[in-house]
């Protein structure tokens, strides 16, 4: 989609309706957390299917958001928008009327498909809507990302108390009226992007999209007890076979799923493995303070989510109050690597974390540090990953980013699981998991400073001109 030359009057309608759509995208992630032992009960999962009732979507999500942001270069990002949500609300539907586990788990794959083309298209029409302005453009993604942090820890809340006083069908029923809102709203507020020339690359598409699910499936089951290093080894096999064959094909396409020139942009590939770093650093912080407050000072789950508010609505605040001057004054690198490395340091103070620890100082506070080094780090991360890529490959350039946000976070995990699982204890577990988290966020701000570049002068206008 091609960057607006004159400002477009709705644009910050719009950008309310794509932060609603990227909030529903990482809602739909979480929500479903407490009420896992609601649907257990109701439609008889076993230990082992339950975890697919995360997993599905996530798989779905990371392995399709390459071919999604491809779709939307050719089709228009609207259509692709639209389309997703429908998906994404029909399938939310079936799930909550669902009468048995395989009903559910096919919906909340497809779920996750509808999830993979709405998420790449949205940022597509973000970064169009705002690329002339830099300032606007970092106050809009400013505003993505607080909806991201806001869906996660809303998730949390809404399905407790969804499944407390309504039904766990609810966590998916939710969708169909937010859905129905978002069909309604996209033709009147959303830019109809134009299609572009081109083709599907069906091969590609195939072979990358099979990758990188099974490598994300491989990944997010490797700690299962059924799980042997054997299987886990093998499956991590065939997706690297199956990624190779992508490149190879991608090299003798005319028109491939992913350009050469793409990848040539600036940046671009420096800034996807700062995301895919950052994605594996801040997951584990998540899951692990809230392991800690739980299984280490005996919080309640839903009192474990409100010791956490204070980290989402820090980062909410920041990042559409504060983090868009910031990033304006000293450019996005500085902003990026100071960011990270806050997170990095938050994340050493909890490899510290005592059996005894005090909420205010072993909890709040380096909570409070990390949520500013990831306000700090997100937006100029986006910026850096998505700013070089030419106007007709925006769709692509954001399911890459996305992509390797997702995969990141899910190696991120698997990793620090593993980590925490070989601990002689189970607080020398966490401690351990919090500590290799940091190496991610320390290692993601030695890349930035080492490898960024700065941009040449004469693209001054577009969002790549506030990185020095």
């Amino acid at each position: 989609m091609a960057p607006i030359s004159s400002p477009d009057p709705r644009r910050w309608l719009a950008l309310a309706l794509l932060c609603a759509a990227q909030f529903v995208v990482i809602l739909d992630t979480s929500i479903v957390g407490i009420a896992l032992p609601a649907i257990q009960r109701a439609l008889g999962f076993d230990a082992a299917g339950l975890q697919w009732i995360f997993n599905a979507y996530v798989v779905a999500l990371a392995g399709l958001l390459l071919l999604g942001g491809r779709l939307a270069d050719l089709f228009g990002p609207r259509r692709l928008f639209t389309a997703g949500f429908a998906v994404l609300t029909g399938a939310s539907l079936v799930a909550g009327l669902a009468g048995g586990p395989a009903t559910l788990l096919v919906a909340r794959g497809v779920q996750g498909a509808g999830a993979a083309l709405i998420a790449p298209a949205a940022l597509a029409m973000v970064m169009a809507l705002f690329a002339a302005r830099p300032a606007e453009l970092r106050r809009a993604l400013g505003f993505w990302g607080a909806a991201a942090a806001a869906g996660g820890t809303a998730g949390v809340f809404l399905g407790g108390v969804i499944t407390e006083w309504l039904s766990w069908r609810w966590t998916f029923l939710i969708n169909v009226p937010i859905g129905a809102l978002a069909l309604t709203a996209a033709p009147a507020w959303l830019p109809a992007g134009a299609r572009r020339g081109g083709a599907v690359d069906l091969a590609g598409a195939l072979t990358v999209t099979a990758g990188l699910g099974l490598a994300v499936w491989a990944i997010v089951t490797a700690n299962q007890p059924a799980a042997s290093a054997a299987r886990t080894a093998a499956l991590l096999l065939i997706a690297i076979a199956l990624l190779l064959a992508f490149v190879v094909i991608e090299r003798r396409r005319r028109d491939p799923l992913v350009p050469r020139a793409l990848l040539r942009a600036a940046n671009l590939p420096v800034g996807n493995l700062i995301m895919a770093l950052l994605g594996a650093a801040w997951i584990p912080m998540w899951f692990f303070l809230n392991m800690y407050l739980q299984v280490v000072l005996g919080y309640g789950a839903f009192a474990s989510g409100l010791a956490l508010l204070p980290m989402t609505v820090t980062i909410m605040v920041l990042m559409i109050g504060a983090t868009e001057r910031v990033v304006g004054r000293v450019g996005p690198r500085t902003a990026l690597v100071t960011g990270l490395g806050a997170l990095g340091l938050a994340l050493v103070l909890f490899a510290r974390m005592p059996a005894d620890g005090s909420y205010l100082a072993d909890v709040l506070l380096p909570s409070l540090l990390g949520a500013v080094g990831m306000a700090l780090a997100y937006i100029p991360a986006m910026i850096t990953a998505t700013a070089g890529a030419a106007p007709e490959h925006g769709g692509l350039a954001s399911g890459l980013v996305n992509t390797t946000y997702q995969v990141g976070s899910a190696i991120g995990l698997a990793a620090m699981v593993a980590v925490a699982s070989a601990g002689a204890t189970t607080l020398g577990g966490f401690q351990a998991a919090f500590g290799g988290a940091a190496g991610f966020a320390l290692a993601a701000a030695a890349v930035a400073a080492a490898r960024l570049r700065a941009p040449r002068p004469a693209v001054d206008a577009s969002p790549a001109a506030a990185m020095r």
